[in-house]
């Protein structure tokens, strides 16, 4: 661990909340997995939903940094920019591991303040208006934006559950060929 006690906190319980969820994890928890007493984790953060909140606007604003870093802004290539936000996707997961999880875990859950979901829908509005424009340009399926996130995202996100299981490996042409049906999934042919 650190010797930054707020960093270990925040570590403890990313990993804890990824792998057993709001629910199942307890401040006692955290502070075991953080080596830290439990009091110490009221001095840095009000409560659990405080905590988990924080946790969440950090991890979904180091998803979207990650997703935006380099995004080939000045093109209209729809196909281009969906490569792009594809493999960034894949460096955010291979790079934060249980933030992903957590990300996937706790979107759209009841512990979520007001500010959290905001951002997450902020976040989801990066991948709306890039759909949004393809369909203007009729590349993309005219089927709801939320639906066509729901295609990629979802296969990108099993994908990476059974990678992290060892059900499959990780290998640049399997990459290549889920960018290649996530693609095919949601264009007009």
């Amino acid at each position: 661990m650190t010797k930054n006690k707020r960093e270990d906190i925040l570590e403890a319980a990313l990993i804890l909340f990824a792998e057993r969820g709001f629910d199942g994890t307890t401040v006692p928890m955290i502070a075991e997995k953080a080596k830290v007493g439990a009091g110490t984790i009221y001095r840095y953060f009000e409560n659990k939903e405080f905590l988990v909140n924080s946790l969440f606007q950090t991890t979904v604003q180091q998803f979207s940094n990650t997703l935006k870093q380099d995004f080939p802004y000045t093109t209209t290539d729809i196909r281009e920019q969906f490569r792009h936000v594809f493999y960034r996707m894949i460096e955010f997961a291979n790079n934060h591991v249980h933030a992903l999880q957590f990300i996937d875990s706790h979107s759209n859950t009841y512990n979520l303040d007001d500010k959290s979901n905001q951002m997450f829908e902020e976040f989801l509005d990066f991948f709306r208006q890039l759909l949004e424009d393809g369909k203007k340009q009729g590349i993309i399926s005219p089927l709801p934006s939320d639906a066509l996130i729901s295609i990629v995202y979802g296969a990108f996100s099993h994908l990476f559950k059974i990678i992290r299981l060892g059900v499959i490996e990780e290998t640049p042409s399997l990459l290549e060929g889920v960018e290649q049906s996530c693609w095919n999934a949601i264009r007009v042919y």
